[in-house]
Order: structure tokens, then C-alpha cells, then sequence
């Protein structure tokens, strides 16, 4: 053979061996990795060739699937009460990545878990039948938080103390996800929605943590009894009114200048939020006993799944004195959700132990069988003892019936609260946060807690405080609840 033909041919071939072993690892090594880019429009066509699956709410479907005119995408997600449900469900969109339950469960919904595969399916290599997410959300706990917070802006978290359950979980201002649904008409609805001020897409039940003003005293409280500071919510305390804070010559005084707040108890200062009590206490006790006590309610926990991942509330370190005394009423720079201030409460209501908070009772396949049950998983965590439990619940109590939380009173049970407004701005510049955590318990022994944050209002500046904005909120969830 000639000795050029010869070259080209060797050469040649490993022309030809070079492009069997990259399309060999394209085929079995980046093919995955293509299948699964966000740019594949395969994946959106193959995605939304067939109807969803469901998140379920009492029995019934809060979302659903509708065929879609023209396009190559089948069908696109619709819901049912979407505003009222959006903090619970997100949305799953032909245009923009799912979000909440939405995402959490895209592939349970969209049949690619391969939880859902049958023998078949697997021979066939063919998608599954979707399953469903089934919520422990209560309508009714639901629509009577939404309602009660009308056009306010805010959120409200209800708890099942003795199960864990998630019976509401509603931020306003809300947005229906259906206008985020399909991809010719989402990009206006996203950017409606991106700039409008009041931020409608922020989930504030869940996501979004600021300061809990007084409703964090309860923190306090429970860390001082705990560590003996203090025997008895009706001992009396060492505190000074006005009381200086350490190291500097900043009185801190009372929001009620005829409050019986000096040397007052634990219930008295609950009853009428003395803040030199509680700024004294956390001193008193240090910045890393009080710290111990809320991280074992649930603050700086950066991996609070319910099964949403909620940011974590935060209790700072490293702080002078008299930052620590601000921490002591919830100021400075703690921060909280609504979620965490409801499960303060749902440990009290439940004699001090922790249920773990989930929104997600169980999810299933196609035909309704269980794949993963959250109910039988919950764990439940000592966070304080009963006696403690008992003793702040004692004096939620009196917050209600003679304090500064008689808006949350509901006939025929009984009802613990505590009040907050929290500080907002530079020199408590712009409109405060009004804050209410509570618990109620019926005739039967029923019981629910919930908590609820009033970002902002059209209420007067001077009008603003947690009994008169939240509080209200609050009862409106638990006789729902109660109703049960």
C-alpha cells in the first residue's frame, strides 16, 4: 500500500475511533446531564405531556391541571383558591422553576420520583403516573386567618401542639399562582409581581424573619425559670424602672408609664410587658443561657424543613450587655418568624415538648397508596418542664383576661397570649410590627396555637400594637380551629 494512502487511512480511523468514544460519552456520561438542563425544552414538553399530580387539602384538590390552545406543552397547572393557598402550594410554572410544595414535590407531581414506578413502567421506560402531596393544612383554621387579615400586611402560623400539624399558613399579600402558570402570559405576570412594593411572592409566614418585640419575653421567661433565676412566675424580680442598660446612662422604660413594672413578677410583666424586667433578666441570666433557650425552642436553626425549608430566626452572640438587654425584649438583632413564635407557644400548650412542625401529612401514588407517611415520622423534643410549661401558661393567661392580650379572648375557652410591637427603623422611625402568640384549648381539650406578625396596616402609627392588629387575627384562627 502506499505509504501516504497508508497515513490517511490510520488517520482516518482515528478520526472515526475519536467520534465513537465522545459520542459514547455523550451518550452515557453527559447524557444526563443534558436531560436534565433547565434549557432542555424536552424536559418542560415531557413535563407537562400529561396532567400533574395534586396537593390535597381536607380531601379536596387545591390544584389541578387544564389543557392548554396550540403550543407544545399539553397542559398547564391551575388551582383552586390559589391567593388563599399560595403559601402553602407556590406554584409550578411552564416559565419559572417551582416553589413551596410545588417544588419540594416536582417530581412526586410530575411521575419521575421512581418511588412511583411500576414493574412496567421501569420495562417500558415510561413516565409514571404522578402522585399526590396530601397537607395537613384546615381549611376552615385557613380562610379565617386569611379573611381576618384582609388587606394588612402580614401572616399567621397554626399549630396542632400535640401533633405537629400545620393547620394554616397564610401570607398577605398574596397572588394567585395560576397567572405564573403558562408561559405566554407569565413573564408579564412575574414582572407585575417582582416590582410590586408590598413583595406578594415573600412567603412572611415561613420566610421571612423580623424582630418579635415582646412575644420573645416568653423566651425569657422559660430561660429564667428553667435555670432557677427565678422559682415561680410570682416571685418578684430585682428590677429597677426605668432600668439603666449596663455600660451606658440609656434609661429603658415602659411603654405604659403607670404599670406596676418595678421588682414586678414574671406574670405581672407579661401581663403589662415590662421591658426593664425582661432586659434585666437577660442580663442577669447571660447572652449564652438565653441563647440555650431559644435554639432549643428553634431559633438559628438553618435547617428548619417543614418540609419547606424556613429561614432560620435568629438569636445574635457576641453582644455587649447592653445589647443582651435588648435581645431581652426581643430587639436588637433577634429576629423571628411567625412559624418559630408558633411553636414557642405549641411547646407551652403541650406541657413543654416540641412536636415537630409539618405541613405535609403524607404523600402518595396514583392510587392513593402511602409512600411516605409525616404524621407517624413527627418528633417531639422536651423544651421545657411541665412545671415551667404550666407556670407561662398561667400567665398567658392573665395576658388575656387582664392584660395587655384581651382581643384574643374566645368564650367558652381558655386562652394565653402575649402581645408584641416590635421596633421598626432608625430611631424607631417607620411603623412598628405588631405581634400576638397564643394558644387556646376548648371544653373538650382541643388545642391549637398560632401566631401572628402585622408587618404593616392602615391603622394609625399610635394605633398599632399586637392586641390591637394580631391579636384579633389569632382568635379569628383558633375558633376556627376550636370549631373542629
Amino acid at each position: 500500500m502506499n505509504k501516504t494512502i497508508r497515513r490517511a487511512s490510520v488517520f482516518t480511523l482515528l478520526l472515526v475511533f475519536a467520534l465513537l468514544v465522545r459520542a459514547t460519552w455523550v451518550q452515557f456520561y453527559d447524557g444526563r446531564a443534558l436531560a436534565d438542563d433547565s434549557d432542555n425544552r424536552r424536559n418542560a414538553i415531557e413535563t407537562y405531556a400529561e396532567p400533574l399530580g395534586n396537593i390535597i387539602v381536607a380531601g379536596e384538590s387545591v390544584t389541578g391541571s387544564a389543557r392548554t390552545r396550540g403550543g407544545d406543552l399539553a397542559y398547564k397547572r391551575t388551582y383552586e383558591n390559589g391567593p388563599l393557598y399560595a403559601a402553602v402550594t407556590g406554584y409550578a410554572s411552564q416559565a419559572y422553576a417551582p416553589t413551596q410544595l410545588e417544588g419540594i414535590y416536582e417530581d412526586l407531581l410530575n411521575g419521575t420520583d421512581s418511588r412511583l414506578k411500576t414493574v412496567m413502567d421501569t420495562v417500558t421506560d415510561r413516565r409514571a403516573r404522578p402522585g399526590d402531596v396530601v397537607t395537613t393544612v384546615d381549611p376552615a383554621v385557613q380562610k379565617a386567618a386569611y379573611g381576618a387579615l384582609g388587606d394588612k400586611k402580614g401572616a399567621a402560623v397554626a399549630i396542632d401542639p400535640e401533633t405537629g400539624r400545620i393547620l394554616a399558613a397564610v401570607s398577605t399579600p398574596s397572588y394567585d399562582p395560576s397567572s405564573l402558570t403558562d408561559a405566554n402570559t407569565a413573564g408579564g405576570a412575574w414582572k407585575k409581581l417582582t416590582a410590586d412594593p408590598d413583595k406578594p411572592l415573600t412567603n412572611r409566614a415561613l420566610r421571612q424573619p423580623l424582630p418579635p418585640g415582646s412575644t420573645f419575653k416568653l423566651v425569657v421567661a422559660a430561660a429564667a425559670l428553667e435555670d432557677g433565676l427565678y422559682t415561680s412566675v410570682d416571685e418578684r424580680t430585682d428590677s429597677p424602672d426605668p432600668y439603666t442598660l449596663p455600660g451606658t446612662v440609656k434609661e429603658l422604660t415602659n411603654e405604659n408609664p403607670s404599670a406596676p413594672c418595678e421588682n414586678a413578677s414574671i406574670r405581672v410583666a407579661l401581663q403589662y410587658s415590662c421591658n426593664n424586667v425582661f432586659a434585666k433578666t437577660a442580663v442577669a441570666l447571660g447572652q449564652d443561657k438565653v441563647r440555650a433557650m431559644a435554639e432549643k425552642f428553634g431559633f438559628n436553626d438553618e435547617t428548619q424543613d417543614v418540609p419547606v425549608r424556613a429561614y432560620p430566626s435568629v438569636y445574635p452572640s457576641d453582644m455587649e450587655p447592653s445589647q443582651t438587654a435588648l435581645t431581652g425584649i426581643g430587639q436588637f438583632d433577634v429576629t423571628a418568624t411567625p412559624l418559630q413564635m408558633a411553636m414557642v407557644s405549641a411547646a407551652l400548650a403541650n406541657g413543654g415538648e416540641l412536636v415537630s412542625p409539618h405541613m405535609v401529612s403524607r404523600v402518595t401514588d396514583s392510587g392513593g397508596d402511602v409512600l411516605k407517611d409525616y404524621d407517624d415520622e413527627s418528633t417531639t423534643e422536651r423544651i421545657v418542664s411541665a412545671s415551667t410549661a404550666e407556670q407561662l401558661r398561667s400567665a398567658m393567661e392573665t395576658v388575656v383576661e387582664e392584660g395587655t392580650g384581651s382581643n384574643a379572648r374566645i368564650p367558652g375557652a381558655t386562652v394565653g397570649g402575649k402581645t408584641g410591637t416590635a421596633q421598626h427603623g432608625e430611631n424607631n422611625s417607620r411603623t412598628p410590627y405588631a405581634w400576638f402568640t397564643s394558644y387556646a384549648e376548648s371544653d373538650s381539650g382541643q388545642k391549637v396555637a398560632v401566631a401572628v406578625l402585622v408587618e404593616q396596616s392602615d391603622a394609625a402609627r399610635s394605633e398599632v400594637s399586637g392586641n390591637g392588629l394580631a391579636a384579633p387575627v389569632a382568635r379569628a384562627a383558633m375558633e376556627a380551629a376550636l370549631k373542629q
